[in-house]
């Protein structure tokens, strides 16, 4: 007899649905406080810096940067922050390769993210980063939405935090729906609340949006990382059993009922 298929859903760690993660520019001194806001709520970022700038007194020096940001994903933002679509592509390689060289040297980590400098993207960019080991990129502007990027070198955040921020914030609190994966994306520069004097709004989000059962707060990368996993895992061909192949456990709902984990090199019957 036919067995029947098992209907199989992939989850965020601990069986989660949702997922929250930041994203800041270049480096400004700053990041020092947005870090300090981060960590008390438990927010975790992906900060994309230019290795070139780290002369200026308004940069956060190399040396300080593994400390800084620690429990938070490095990412490049090109070495001098050029506008990427109007160079040759060997410059772009460059910029990327270099500010990658640059990062891991006082990382002691790979470096494997990318957000645009001023935005700028062009086809054949989008077909270099891969083999300059990229991963991802984020583009510039609002989706005002909490799906799962479709392309990730064209990666969309849901808001700046400019844009309102608070209310998709509790728009996102409100989802519940388990049949999705919703993802909340924030972008921005620390320096922006500077300027607008309003450090307030990002404190009350973070306080906002932390501490929640159904969230995972994850940096760029540990989201790719985690998708990039389960697309590798290796299910029978009725969902009875799964092999993970992966360094990292996965975590999967079967028919509806609450997440499973699935140990890094094992098999599970489902």
């Amino acid at each position: 007899m036919e067995s029947i298929m098992n209907k199989v859903y992939c989850c965020f760690p601990g069986g989660k649905h949702k997922a929250l993660t930041m994203s800041y520019d270049d480096g400004r001194t700053q990041d020092r406080r947005l870090v300090g806001i981060f960590n008390k709520y438990g927010i975790k970022g992906t900060f994309h810096l230019n290795s070139g700038l780290w002369d200026s007194p308004e940069r956060i020096p190399p040396e300080e940067i593994k400390t800084l940001y620690q429990g938070h994903e490095i990412a490049c933002h090109t070495v001098t922050h050029p506008t990427i679509a109007r160079s040759p592509l060997p410059e772009v390689a460059y910029e990327v390769l270099n500010d990658r060289r640059a990062l891991e040297a006082v990382t002691g980590s790979p470096v494997r993210g990318l957000s645009y400098p001023n935005g700028s993207v062009s086809e054949e960019i989008e077909r270099l980063l891969p083999a300059c080991g990229i991963r991802y990129s984020r583009v510039v502007g609002n989706s005002d939405g909490f799906a799962m990027p479709e392309n990730p070198y064209r990666w969309m955040a849901t808001c700046h935090h400019n844009h309102r921020l608070l209310e998709l914030g509790q728009d996102f609190l409100d989802l519940f729906k388990k049949q999705y994966l919703y993802l909340m994306y924030v972008w921005g520069h620390s320096y922006e609340f500077d300027q607008q004097q309003n450090w307030e709004l990002i404190e009350k989000f973070c306080e906002m949006m932390g501490g929640k059962d159904d969230i995972w707060y994850c940096t760029n990368i540990e989201l790719m990382d985690c998708m990039d996993n389960y697309a590798r895992l290796q299910f029978a061909a009725d969902n009875h059993f799964v092999f993970n192949p992966n360094a990292a456990d996965c975590w999967i709902s079967v028919n509806d009922e609450p997440a499973i984990r699935i140990p890094a090199g094992e098999i599970v019957t489902l």
